[in-house]
């Protein structure tokens, strides 16, 4: 995949939007997502409102290193061939569901006692979680029941153009990340 960065304008323009509270859409895998600060209550629930969709469900963090989603999560509660396997999927397009800390919001993990996070190796999200050190809430860009956007202008036909939307390409994968349950290694979505 050939995906130019961002430029140094950008970065700061996302800055803003992260530290505003803003919404935005960007691009990841397979499809465009809607991101913000996960510990703005106010901007996660404009996702939700944008989406239609229940706090319950929760949300997924992306981020480009695990340090960034460690404060989230009880990882070391999980055996070693646990912790190994999940490893040996990050970076890429996998979703592991863990435990969660006792400090992440439940406007985050919604009715669960498990958090849903990827590390990813979309250069862009890479880029946009380093210049932020945090990780992003990740959700596909579209209304409850409808396809995820593939493109910015399909993103602007769902929410309009007042949503801030971060130019640059899809990566190569055809479908939304896969998801794991990291207690049970069981296949949530395929």
């Amino acid at each position: 995949m050939t995906t130019q960065l961002l430029k140094q304008d950008v970065l700061q323009t996302l800055s803003t939007w992260y530290a505003n509270g803003q919404v935005f859409a960007y691009p990841t895998e397979a499809v465009f997502g809607l991101g913000c600060d996960p510990l703005n209550k106010e901007a996660v629930y404009k996702i939700l409102s944008l989406k239609s969709r229940e706090v319950e469900k929760g949300m997924i963090l992306i981020a480009s290193e695990f340090s960034q989603i460690a404060p989230y999560v009880l990882f070391d509660t999980l055996d070693q061939s646990a912790q190994s396997q999940i490893l040996a999927t990050w970076p890429g397009p996998v979703t592991w569901l863990l435990p969660k800390s006792p400090k992440t919001p439940d406007w985050i993990s919604g009715d669960s006692a498990m958090l849903a996070v990827r590390i990813s190796r979309h250069p862009l999200v890479v880029q946009m979680c380093q210049h932020l050190g945090k990780p992003l809430v990740s959700t596909s860009a579209n209304p409850a029941g409808e396809m995820p956007a593939k493109s910015e202008q399909e993103v602007r036909d769902y929410f309009g153009k007042d949503l801030p939307v971060v130019a640059g390409a899809l990566g190569e994968q055809t479908s939304p990340s896969k998801i794991f349950h990291s207690l049970t290694m069981e296949t949530i979505r395929a």
